[in-house]
């Protein structure tokens, strides 16, 4: 299990899985393709085997981040109570970091489930430091189904650009 320092956060930032094309449906009710399918559960996996406990997801309540975060969710030994939030549809990074900004203090560990551009810039932005492998591989691609582990100091309301540690990234394939 990963060592966390006393007052240590952890936020867990998914990407949703590869989602059908945006020709079959309204963007909001696409589902998970089948590789999509596939990736999510990987990536709860990886999330389970890494030790990165979360207590609480903010997830986007469209179709595609609803079934990647569910596809997840049994992976994990202790599953979090999840909030559905429209803002995290359309939002851009400010609006998700306004969410984590109003998660409860005694929260020591969340996940954001949501949509490129808006999770990769979060990720970016937040991203003060860590390993330098890791942070150059996060600053060129935040791919579908990605999983990002930032360590912070301080409350949710003192998250801001450059205070996130990079704790660990993992991507599909990774595990192959």
């Amino acid at each position: 299990m990963p060592e966390q320092s006393a007052g240590e956060r952890r936020m867990v930032l998914v990407r949703h899985a590869k989602a059908v094309p945006k020709h079959v449906t309204e963007d909001f009710d696409r589902a998970l393709s089948d590789r999509g399918s596939h990736d999510a559960p990987l990536a709860g996996e990886w999330l389970e085997r890494s030790g990165f406990a979360v207590d609480l997801a903010l997830c986007s309540p469209a179709r595609r981040t609803r079934q990647t975060w569910q596809l997840m969710l049994p992976r994990l030994s202790q599953p979090p109570p999840t909030l559905y939030q429209d803002r995290l549809y359309e939002g851009d990074a400010d609006d998700l970091l306004s969410a984590v900004g109003e998660v409860a203090a005694e929260v020591t560990g969340l996940a954001l489930v949501g949509h490129n551009p808006a999770v990769h810039d979060l990720a970016k932005s937040l991203c003060g430091g860590g390993p330098e492998e890791l942070v150059e591989h996060l600053r060129t691609a935040f791919p579908k189904s990605a999983v990002a582990v930032l360590a912070l100091d301080g409350g949710w309301g003192d998250v801001a650009p450059g205070t996130a540690r990079l704790a660990a990234f993992w991507t599909p394939g990774d595990d192959d």
